[in-house]
């Protein structure tokens, strides 16, 4: 537990200690972001006069690798610089209230501040937009470098800013975080799997059917169809529809769709189960020259939360963990169990770190002969699981 990375607690099993091989990275620090003055030129070096030339941020993050460890090492190496990079270079519109049309404050137009204004563009876009950024410029590091090093692989991305008052959670994959307050349970992510991204990956199809070399149909169907299909009506769904309509099978629809199965089942081309994440550059889809990565989006999706609007308590936790934890655990288990341990374990100055090593050796299972089992009998994870416990109260005094 650290004071300079805001008492982060985290705990990590590897693939639940079910075997050697780890594919998970983590990383946590605060991030000084310097300010420039206005009018200064891009060239000249920052004037670092007092304390107040910073802005502090504490940053978490998780990456889950696929393919290899190499992508989330990088990222998780990376990640951070970029973020701190971005924001640096915007430090001038997130100091004001509003942020200003011109980054140097110049006013070219009078009603520059109403344009401004009837766009709603407060400070806070302006953080999301430095983080998107950031993960852009960080997907390009990540290709460069497995490039070099003729290396293959990636990974997804789930990272947790907190700045001015307000935590930025950016996701770009399957993992999950969560706030766990007294009365409510607020998600802070949502997971882009094929499956969540269908419509974006089919309109992506129908617009550059090249993509798929003509081995792929972009239509859904509730199963894979067979030749007895061909000429009959069944269900079925494309980009621009949320329902299920009717289509007459032709030949081209025997070919294995773009997207299938279900669940955790669900694969990309039938190769990822993630739709957003970092790298990948180099994959193709087996035995052919389809590259999976122009359906890939590396761009997070940043949700907010301000903590000036809420009654911040004690016991008052950021879960963030991959997808093994939450392959076998729900929020409302998750939510259940960290507010029955923290209310039993109020005097241990080492609870949220127990808490975070509990919540994983639950998803870990226990072992039952040849299988690994949760307490209710069901299959426990076999993931790599990793998980902050990140309080949130006194966070400022902690900082």
């Amino acid at each position: 537990v650290s004071r300079l990375t805001w008492s982060v607690c985290t705990h990590r099993v590897i693939n639940a200690e079910k075997s050697e091989f780890n594919e998970d990275q983590a990383a946590c620090c605060q991030i000084s972001i310097r300010k420039r003055e206005l009018g200064l030129e891009e060239d000249k070096e920052w004037l670092i006069l007092c304390s107040t030339q910073f802005l502090t941020g504490y940053y978490w993050a998780l990456f889950d690798g696929h393919g290899g460890p190499e992508a989330a090492i990088i990222a998780s190496n990376y990640l951070h610089y970029c973020i701190k990079q971005k924001l640096e270079e915007v430090a001038g519109a997130i100091t004001e209230a509003c942020p200003p049309m011109h980054l140097s404050g110049r006013c070219v137009c009078d009603s520059d501040p109403q344009f401004v204004e009837e766009k709603h563009i407060h400070t806070e876009d302006v953080v999301v937009g430095a983080l998107e950024n950031a993960f852009q410029e960080c997907d390009e590091v990540i290709g460069q470098e497995m490039e070099a090093t003729n290396q293959t692989g990636g990974c997804t991305a789930l990272a947790a800013l907190y700045l001015q008052g307000k935590l930025y959670v950016a996701n770009a994959g399957d993992s999950r975080a969560i706030l766990v307050l007294k009365d409510t349970v607020v998600p802070m992510s949502c997971e882009f799997t094929p499956e969540t991204e269908r419509q974006r990956l089919q309109h992506l199809a129908f617009l550059f059917p090249k993509l798929l070399d003509g081995e792929f149909t972009r239509f859904e169907f509730p199963r894979r169809l067979k030749g007895d299909d061909v000429g009959q009506k069944v269900l079925y769904r494309d980009y621009f529809m949320e329902g299920w309509g009717y289509k007459m099978v032709e030949k081209a629809d025997l070919k294995y769709p773009l997207v299938h199965g279900h669940g955790k089942q669900a694969r990309l081309l039938g190769t990822l189960a993630v739709s957003r994440g970092l790298g990948d550059h180099q994959l193709k889809v087996i035995d052919t020259n389809i590259e999976v990565k122009p359906f890939l989006s590396c761009i997070p999706k940043v949700n907010v939360f301000d903590f000036a609007l809420h009654d911040i308590k004690e016991d008052d936790v950021l879960i963030m963990a991959t997808d093994g934890l939450w392959d076998v655990l729900c929020n409302k288990e998750v939510a259940h169990m960290v507010r029955s341990f923290l209310a039993e374990n109020r005097t241990d100055p080492h609870r949220f770190s127990e808490l975070a090593k509990c919540l994983a050796c639950r998803a870990r299972g226990k072992k039952r002969g040849h299988q690994w089992m949760l307490d209710d009998s069901h299959e426990a994870s076999y993931d790599d699981i990793s998980v902050f416990v990140i309080p949130l109260h006194n966070r400022d005094e902690d900082c």
